[in-house]
């Protein structure tokens, strides 16, 4: 049986992990390379690392933490943020990332999602799409870019079957509405893209507890789960977790 991912994501600011609520109101919270090495240890699937300012700060994204990561950890590594060429691209899969999450850049300049995959194949490319309900839009939910500052005309669905089409290889939906609230997971969004696309859907935004993943993984039709507050906080590990997916019938691999 296909096995659904635990996924921790690690927003980083000024080298240190940091979260927030909706997308606001961040607090450092720790030493990202420390706390990849210490879900690593504990089982997660695949780590993302989000460089959360560089795109609005216009800015290349902190290679030398992206390196430390890689160094520390042995599982799928994708990295995003302020990653707006081929040649971002390469640097980062050179310091060790496997995959590559672009999303405002792919907004504006949707040919470096095809530029991308044509270098290093659809599997490397991830896109990061943040969307929040807007009854206006077919879908709706609107896609927004630059961390939830600024809104696009994009629909999230047609802005999905663009990217498929153009060589994404995965999407993160990244719900606005959920991120950080721990209530749950965007189930009608996260179910309404999986079925839209032919390509694995990662549902991000709200985890709070073990339920909850395994809601949006099967309800929400999701490959993957991305929490983030639930384990930074010390309320869960990432083994305990999936220890609660399996006991609910979720396909995961446990250790």
């Amino acid at each position: 049986m296909f096995q659904k991912r635990v996924v921790v994501c690690l927003d980083v600011r000024d080298g240190k992990t940091t979260k927030g609520v909706k997308f606001k109101g961040n607090v450092d919270i720790g030493d990202p390379v420390e706390m990849a090495r210490e879900y690593y240890l504990q089982g997660v699937d695949e780590l993302v690392f989000y460089d959360i300012t560089a795109s609005s700060d216009r800015r290349a994204i902190m290679i030398d933490v992206v390196k430390n990561v890689a160094e520390k950890i042995f599982i799928p590594f994708c990295v995003g943020g302020g990653i707006r060429s081929v040649k971002d691209m390469s640097d980062v899969i050179n310091a060790g990332a496997e995959k590559v999450s672009i999303n405002s850049a792919a907004v504006r300049n949707p040919s470096l999602i095809r530029d991308g995959a044509a270098r290093y194949g659809s599997q490397c490319i991830v896109l990061g799409m943040d969307a929040e309900r807007d009854t206006s839009m077919p879908s709706g939910y609107r896609v927004v870019i630059d961390g939830g500052r600024v809104k696009t005309g994009k629909d999230m669905i047609q802005w999905a079957l663009e990217a498929q089409n153009l060589g994404a290889g995965e999407i993160v939906l990244n719900s606005i509405d959920a991120d950080g609230t721990k209530n749950g997971y965007e189930i009608t969004a996260t179910r309404m893209l999986s079925e839209a696309v032919g390509i694995p859907v990662v549902a991000s935004g709200g985890a709070g507890i073990p339920s909850h993943l395994a809601e949006v993984l099967t309800e929400g039709k999701a490959d993957a789960a991305l929490v983030a507050s639930m384990v930074h906080y010390g309320d869960y590990t990432v083994s305990q977790i999936k220890k609660e997916l399996d006991k609910a019938g979720v396909p995961v691999r446990l250790d």
